[in-house]
């Protein structure tokens, strides 16, 4: 298992079993797609500067992931290489969540004033909270995919058939997570989470969290006590083969970079770009629907703040719709892919998918915008469901690429990694 790649695969339950816990970090992910934006800027953040809150995704992305999948590669513990950043990974998320649920509450304790629409004390943990939850969610999740192309051994096609059980299994944390924030009336299951600073929305928020908090640790538990690995020796071998070089990291990263192969330079390329044009959407999504088409407001009247909600909460079954087709592209992938001549055929294919997606978008705030000048500046109602059911369509459409983006890729890369003799934490 444990050889980079080089060794028999393992039973596919292992594989699923591990994947599984891809459904308690997407969880957590939906929750905060669907709901921080919004949420960000009842504690007065103005929503130009939310963006910069969610740089913290990128950034620790490209500092953390390669810094893990090193010290994952050379990990010597008695319990294996990928177990305890695992481990460690599922803990940080959950101190995480608990500081962003409760961060009003927090901030309230700390001095915050009820009357003051801007809350500096819970801002700060909100956002102490929200980079822990980020770097602590790539710290999870480079692990487990590394696990996962262990597991698979040096078979190719197991690699693919891994990563697309991992990109199942988030699809079903999408769906739960989208329908817990969906969900108006979720704060009655644990009514302590309404408190004198915190609203029912907030309390939704609260109760989301900690409804992924148990889920999360449950799936992580687990799986790392029912998938065994073989440690790594203290001289870098495995049990079963030989594991990762000794060469310093920074020297290590530098060499992998000079000896990158023409097909992982485009593999690097193609998902840059991908993630690009993914990212904007992926944080804008529900506050899109709430502000472009239903034509609410954050702080505007109680009638915009209303038609802003119910664009959220509009988005967020627009999410669940978009994770339901990503769950059902994902088992998918492998006969689709021979079907049109190959997974590189069908990663070109879904680019244009995505395109067309996201060009709709903008289409339909043009339909919406159109209407609501139709109607006048004094009628402030929902949009016609023609309006709301192209919306969703789009959502619906994009689980596609997405089933892709969440999978291709990163097989692609656990094969040209293992092809080339590196490790499967990418180094």
């Amino acid at each position: 298992m444990e050889t980079g790649g080089n060794g028999p695969p393992k039973p596919i339950w292992n594989i699923v079993m591990v994947s599984a816990i891809a459904a308690g970090i997407q969880f957590g992910w939906a929750l905060q797609l669907s709901l921080l934006t919004p949420y960000v800027q009842t504690l007065g953040v103005p929503h130009v500067w939310a963006a910069f809150i969610w740089l913290c995704g990128p950034i620790s992305g490209l500092l953390v992931q390669p810094i893990v999948g090193y010290f994952s590669d050379h990990c010597t513990s008695r319990i294996g290489r990928r177990r305890p950043f695992i481990a460690a990974g599922a803990c940080l998320v959950a101190m995480a969540v608990f500081f962003v649920g409760f961060a009003k509450d927090i901030g309230h304790r700390a001095g915050d004033s009820l009357d003051n629409p801007t809350k500096p004390r819970a801002v700060a943990v909100f956002v102490t909270g929200f980079w822990i939850l980020d770097v602590a969610n790539n710290m999870l999740q480079g692990p487990c995919r590394a696990f996962l192309a262990d597991l698979s051994g040096s078979d190719h096609k197991r690699m693919r058939v891994a990563n697309g059980w991992f990109s199942f299994f988030m699809a079903i944390g999408n769906v739960l997570g989208y329908a817990a924030g969906s969900y108006s009336n979720l704060y009655k299951l644990l009514p302590f989470t309404t408190t004198t600073a915190c609203d029912v929305y907030c309390a939704n928020l609260k109760t989301c969290f900690i409804i992924d908090i148990v889920f999360l640790l449950s799936v992580t538990i687990t799986a790392i006590t029912t998938v065994k690995e073989t440690p790594l020796k203290s001289n870098g071998s495995l049990d079963e083969g030989e594991g990762g070089s000794s060469e310093p990291f920074i020297g290590e990263i530098v060499k992998a970079f000079k000896t990158l192969k023409k097909p992982m330079w485009i593999l690097l390329l193609v998902t840059c770009l991908n993630w690009i044009a993914w990212f904007p959407f992926l944080l804008y999504d529900t506050d899109w629907v709430g502000v472009e088409v239903f034509g609410g407001k954050v702080n505007g009247s109680s009638r915009e703040q209303k038609l802003y909600d119910d664009g959220v909460r509009a988005g967020a079954l627009g999410l669940m719709i978009n994770s339901i087709v990503l769950a059902f592209m994902s088992l998918g992938l492998e006969p689709v892919s021979r079907l049109i001549g190959g997974v590189k055929n069908l990663w070109g294919v879904v680019n244009f998918i995505l395109a067309a997606g996201l060009a709709g978008t903008v289409w339909i705030t043009k339909v919406a915008e159109a209407w609501r000048a139709k109607q006048g500046p004094q009628i402030l109602t929902s949009p016609p469901t023609n309006v709301k059911s192209f919306a969703l369509a789009v959502f619906g459409l994009l689980g596609i690429p997405l089933s892709v983006t969440f999978s291709i890729p990163f097989a692609l890369a656990s094969i040209y990694c293992a092809d080339a003799g590196g490790g499967q934490g990418m180094s």
